[in-house]
């Protein structure tokens, strides 16, 4: 039985992925400056505020670590608000949920000035009967705080509850609540593949049949 869907915005709704490991190259060219090649490979691991160090660093930018960061984030919050596309199928399968009369939540990681304006731009806010973020809830994803906060304001129980997620850590976290998965195919998650296969409910290469979605979530 589905009664509530809970669906992660990056990588599951919005094809955003890339952007996080192309902001320090994307940040660069906006400055004219042209990065070195494996850059994203390279700032992988790094905080924030260390990869606005070895930028300064590496090319040498006469500005402060703060600027860099402020600047950074001005390239993401941009790509979100003029660039980012929706995943394939998406819009679709959002209006087929609400068809059936399926409540829908979105429980993202990104913070909320970044991804409202996508939304909007892209005409699927409406799908959505609340958005929740992990900053807000007080606890990322490894916890199950911002999917028990969706459930509950939907009024389902976990059981009756799918969870969409394109990462293998919240799919587990969501899975140990007790929620129903829905592992969805995002090629930054390739290497985990398999696992996300293995223990989702059901698995989508992508967000392209609600009716068969449907059959298989309430056979």
């Amino acid at each position: 039985m589905i009664k509530g869907a809970i669906f992660d915005l990056d990588g599951v709704i919005l094809d955003s992925m890339p952007v996080w490991d192309k902001a320090g190259e994307m940040y660069l060219r906006n400055l004219g400056i042209q990065a070195e090649p494996g850059l994203a490979k390279t700032m992988y691991n790094m905080s924030m505020l260390e990869g606005a160090v070895f930028l300064k660093e590496r090319y040498h930018l006469d500005m402060d670590e703060d600027e860099i960061i402020n600047g950074i984030n001005k390239t993401i919050s941009d790509f979100y608000s003029y660039e980012v596309q929706l995943k394939e199928g998406a819009d679709l399968f959002l209006k087929g949920l609400q068809q059936y009369g399926i409540k829908i939540v979105a429980a993202t990681s990104c913070d909320r000035q970044v991804f409202e304006g996508a939304l909007q731009r892209l005409n699927v806010v409406c799908y959505f009967d609340r958005i929740y973020t992990s900053t807000e809830i007080g606890a990322g994803k490894v916890k199950p705080d911002i999917f028990l906060a969706a459930a509950e304001h939907m009024g389902t129980l976990p059981q009756n509850t799918w969870v969409f997620e394109d990462a293998l850590y919240a799919i587990q976290t969501a899975k140990s609540a007790g929620f129903r998965t829905v592992g969805v195919y995002d090629a930054y998650n390739m290497d985990d593949l398999d696992e996300i296969k293995r223990i989702s409910d059901i698995y989508l290469r992508k967000l392209d049949n609600i009716h068969d979605f449907i059959r298989k979530a309430t056979s």
